[in-house]
């Protein structure tokens, strides 16, 4: 369990490094023969891959570090998260990818697809063909694709998944998932307790923590040491309290969050892949056909790949009134098409059904739109 003597601060950057300290730590599960699955999608079903014994990993994609040799291949006018994901494999500067022994990729959107044909090149790739929509007959299609994930690791890797092993596996994520609402949940709190960018260090840094056995007592410890700071009177100004949706925020675009939280504001709940979205729902437990719960789950997340999206919207409308949230940020990156198309329908809502003002805020992996960044959120939080 976590020191609870630790300081506050030490503890948040202690998870911020989460990702740097993991690389070696990899290593030495590579050099002990246990198999490793790369990802990149909260559509992952990690759970199959824990229940064969095998450590899930997120792979590189949040740095303009090798975008230039990524568009050697690729156009130059594609999301930056594509052409991130593949420079880094391409050049092989992801360690995470570099010990991956397969990569699980899924047909999300199409510039993602034709990057999963070409990585296929040069790594195993296993592609998951993710419906876009969520009804009955998307539903077996997903439950098909994650029992066909299941029968290609069990040949890939020789061995045997069993169904004892899903719901352990289950019951491990679940934990975790429980844990991580208990943390950002202090963020209901008027003033907030902490600042978001120190959550967001703890709900992206624990994607990398690899023991998942380890995460619900960690974070419970963290979430504790809050509270306890917090009866005592120790927590953040009164600010305008923002809630960020839109694309994935780890790595370069946190400026967005720095951005909000140097300027008046503070961020008290993401809706965004590493935030509520991934964590919201949970596998259920008691469904005796446990594919068809994984299925289920893994379907209802909100991405704005589906059509139509009423999953974003409710989860959207939720976190609004349970975090007494004033206004809303959308940052979308640059070609995300599914993001960008779906900024009206998000505007929509949160202007006319939840009375709240609404920002939308596109950029990429550069550091050269941050003076925009400020001077347009400075004037959105003034407003509120």
């Amino acid at each position: 369990m976590m020191e609870l003597i630790k300081e506050l601060p030490e503890v948040f950057e202690e998870f911020a490094q989460q990702r740097k300290n993991s690389f070696l730590a990899l290593k030495e599960i590579k050099d002990q023969g246990t198999p490793v699955v790369g990802a990149y999608c909260t559509y992952f079903p990690r759970e199959i891959a824990m229940a064969m014994g095998a450590v899930t990993v997120g792979l590189c994609s949040t740095s303009d570090e090798t975008i230039p040799d990524a568009e050697k291949d690729l156009p130059k006018n594609l999301c930056p998260l594509i052409k991130s994901s593949y420079g880094f494999a391409v050049t092989d500067k992801c360690p995470f990818f570099y010990f991956s022994d397969v990569v699980v990729g899924e047909t999300t959107c199409d510039g993602k697809k034709k990057m999963y044909e070409y990585m296929a090149d040069f790594k195993r790739v296993f592609l998951m063909e993710l419906p876009n929509t969520q009804n009955p007959t998307a539903l077996e299609l997903w439950k098909s694709e994650i029992i066909r994930f299941k029968e290609y690791l069990e040949q890939e890797f020789n061995t045997t998944i069993t169904e004892t092993s899903v719901r352990d596996a289950i019951r491990t994520e679940n934990r975790a998932r429980l844990a991580l609402k208990k943390l950002y949940a202090v963020m209901r709190h008027d003033p907030a307790p902490i600042k978001g960018h120190d959550l967001w260090k703890v709900l992206y840094g624990s994607g990398f923590k690899f023991d998942r056995n380890r995460i619900p007592d960690e974070v419970d410890a963290l979430t504790a040491k809050i509270e306890k700071e917090y009866a005592e009177g120790k927590m953040e100004e009164k600010k305008p309290r923002i809630l960020i949706t839109g694309c994935p925020i780890g790595g370069a675009p946190e400026k967005v969050i720095r951005a909000i939280e140097d300027n008046g504001g503070i961020v008290v709940t993401f809706e965004n892949c590493s935030g509520a979205k991934s964590v919201d729902k949970l596998v259920d437990e008691d469904n005796p056909d446990v594919y068809d719960a994984l299925a289920r789950r893994y379907l209802d997340i909100g991405c704005s790949v589906m059509t139509p999206n009423p999953n974003r919207l409710e989860l959207l409308g939720r976190l609004i009134e349970e975090y007494k949230v004033d206004g809303v940020v959308e940052m979308t990156l640059q070609a995300c098409h599914t993001y960008n198309v779906e900024t009206l329908a998000i505007r929509r809502f949160v202007n006319e059904k939840m009375g709240l003002p609404y920002i939308h805020i596109e950029t990429d992996y550069s550091q050269a739109d941050i003076g925009q960044l400020n001077t347009r959120l400075t004037a959105f939080l003034e407003m509120l």
